[in-house]
C-alpha cells in the first residue's frame, strides 16, 4: 500500500506514460503546480516525512553506534537516546531577540 512521495525538480517536464512511474510523478507534478510546493507537501505528507528525517538526523548525532550486544539493553540504549532527544525538543527552540 506504499507509494512514492519524491517531490520534482522545479523545472520538471511531464514523462511519458510508457515509462514506470509516470503516472504517478506526473500526478505530483500537476498536483503541486496547482496547489504550489508548500501545500502539494503538506498534503502528500512529504511535510511529515522530512520532519521524520530531521528528528532521525538528530538521533544520530547522540551516537551512531549501539554500544550493548544484549537486544533488551540495544532497545533501553535508544530509549535513553529518545527521552533526551524529546526533552530537548519540550524545551522548544529560542527565539532571538532583533536588536532596533
Amino acid at each position: 500500500g506504499a507509494h512514492a512521495v519524491i517531490p520534482p525538480r522545479r523545472n520538471a517536464k511531464p514523462w511519458k506514460t510508457i515509462t514506470a512511474g509516470a503516472v504517478a510523478r506526473n500526478e505530483a507534478l500537476r498536483a503541486c503546480k496547482y496547489l504550489g510546493r508548500a501545500l502539494w507537501r503538506r498534503r502528500s505528507g512529504y511535510h511529515r516525512r522530512s520532519r521524520v528525517e530531521t528528528k532521525m538526523h538528530c538521533l544520530k548525532l547522540l551516537g551512531h553506534r549501539l554500544i550493548a550486544r544484549d537486544f533488551d539493553r540495544q532497545v533501553a540504549g535508544l530509549q535513553v537516546r529518545i527521552a533526551v532527544l524529546n526533552g530537548y525538543t519540550a524545551l522548544g527552540i529560542p527565539v532571538t531577540k532583533v536588536a532596533g
